[in-house]
Parts: structure tokens; C-alpha cells; sequence
């Protein structure tokens, strides 16, 4: 169905019965790859503006190997979020310009070559909060952002984020990243006329409850302009952040 159905929209465009935006239009819900245990979306960049990221807890090595292999033959960007070092030694004997960041537990294969726009802020509370911060950073950079970092600045220390001030005016959009009481976000939301991002993580003792504290303080922010992701979810902050970014 699919096959025919391009087939016709090629043919009509060679005869100029369609626009070319209004082509561009209809080609961006054509196709998908079908490989039994996943439909690989190669026309999401087209739609949305980045590749399919793949989401690597869950799946094995060997289905993670073949969704990359799929994508690398499209000449996509691709990042793997959640990865371990035993799946990247895998999709290093694939693709040579494979980069693993440990923090992060990302892989970047970067096929196109970007010119990175606007500035991406990711500021993590604690060294704790690192990881997820990461996730962000490489997230924005990959779909491209330019991305500064500032790591642990949480205010049971304030004075260390009042210092990083001119930084903070100078991005387009902040991450804020922090686990415990998550107060960072608030702070900084009261602080800046720009969009800011929070992530709660699962930072914390007992009663931090896997990072649910952080995220319900996060969603009572008395401060204007403050958005709130999922627990530990760095990759949907750094996506919505670079979205912002480039608006």
C-alpha cells in the first residue's frame, strides 16, 4: 500500500500535478520500514525535524544493532539514549563515528554536519544530578542546539549559582535539573525571563520517593515560565529545550 501510494504522489509530481509543498506535505507521513519487531520511522525527521531516537532499555543488542544498521544505510543522525558500554562496543564495530558518553549513557553517529544555533543552558543541582543533566545537554547538541553547562549549583549553596548569573541571561531557554526538594527550578524560574525546563530526578533519601517530591515541587512552582518533564526524563528536556532554542 505504501509502496503504490509513493509510487502515484512520484508520478503525479513528475507531471506536475502536485506542488513541491504540497509533495512535501504528503510525504511526511510515508513510509516506515517494517522489520518484524520494530517499524523504523525514517520520514520522522521530515515531520519533525530530528530522526527517531531510540530508547535502548528494553530492547536487546541485537534489536538495537539492526534499528541502527536500518538508519545508518538512510544516512540518518542517530542517538541511542540508555545505552550500555556492552551495546556500544556492538555499534562501534558498525559505524566508526560512534561517540559514547558514559554520563550520559548516549550514543551519537553523527552523518550531517550542523551548525548549531542559539544557546541551551542544562544547570544540574547536585554531581548527583549529573547524569540526567547529560542526557539533556547531548540531546540539544545532537538535534542542534549549542549547549552550555553548569553543574551543581543547588541552593543549599545559592551563592554558587548567583555567580553563573550573566550565563543564565545570556541562554535562550535553561534546563534545570535537581533532585531532593527540587527548589532549584523555582529559584531560577524566579530569577530569569527565560523558558525554563525542569527535570525532577530520583535523587534523594527515603522520603524523596524515587524522585516523586522533586516532581510534585516542580509542578507547584510559584514561579512564572516553569515547565515540568518527567522524572529523570533529561531526553525530553533536551528535545523540548532545543525546539525552543530554534523557534
Amino acid at each position: 500500500m505504501i509502496r503504490s501510494n509513493l509510487k502515484k504522489l512520484v508520478n503525479e509530481i513528475y507531471n506536475r500535478k502536485v506542488m513541491p509543498d504540497r509533495a512535501i506535505e504528503m510525504l511526511k507521513h510515508l513510509p516506515y520500514e517494517d522489520i518484524g519487531f520494530a517499524h523504523v520511522d525514517h520520514h520522522r525527521e521530515l515531520r519533525q525535524g530530528f530522526p527517531e531516537v531510540i530508547y535502548c532499555e528494553g530492547k536487546t543488542t541485537q534489536q538495537i544493532t539492526a534499528i541502527i544498521e536500518k538508519m545508518i544505510k538512510k544516512g540518518s543522525d542517530i542517538l541511542a539514549t540508555r545505552a550500555t558500554p556492552e551495546i556500544f562496543k556492538r555499534i562501534k564495530k558498525i559505524s566508526k563515528k560512534a561517540q559514547y558518553n558514559e554520563t550520559a549513557r548516549t550514543i551519537v553517529i553523527k552523518n550531517k554536519k550542523k551548525n548549531l544555533k542559539g544557546m541551551v543552558l542544562v544547570a544540574t543541582a547536585g554531581t548527583s544530578d549529573i547524569p540526567v543533566g547529560e542526557e539533556a545537554a547531548v540531546t540539544a547538541e545532537t538535534m542542534g542546539s549549542k549547549v552550555e553547562r553548569i553543574y551543581d549549583v543547588g541552593v543549599a549553596g545559592i551563592h554558587r549559582l548567583l555567580d553563573k548569573r550573566e550565563k543564565f541571561n545570556n541562554a535562550r531557554v535553561i534546563v534545570v535539573v535537581a533532585g531532593m526538594d527540587g527548589a532549584l527550578a523555582s529559584v531560577v524560574g524566579g530569577l530569569v525571563d527565560k523558558p525554563v525546563i525542569a527535570v525532577p530526578t530520583s535523587v534523594g533519601y527515603g522520603a524523596n520517593f524515587g524522585g516523586i517530591s522533586a516532581l510534585l515541587a516542580m509542578l507547584n512552582s510559584c514561579a512564572s515560565g516553569v515547565a515540568v518533564v518527567n522524572i529523570n526524563n533529561g531526553f525530553g528536556a533536551g528535545c523540548l529545550a532545543h525546539k525552543i532554542n530554534i523557534l
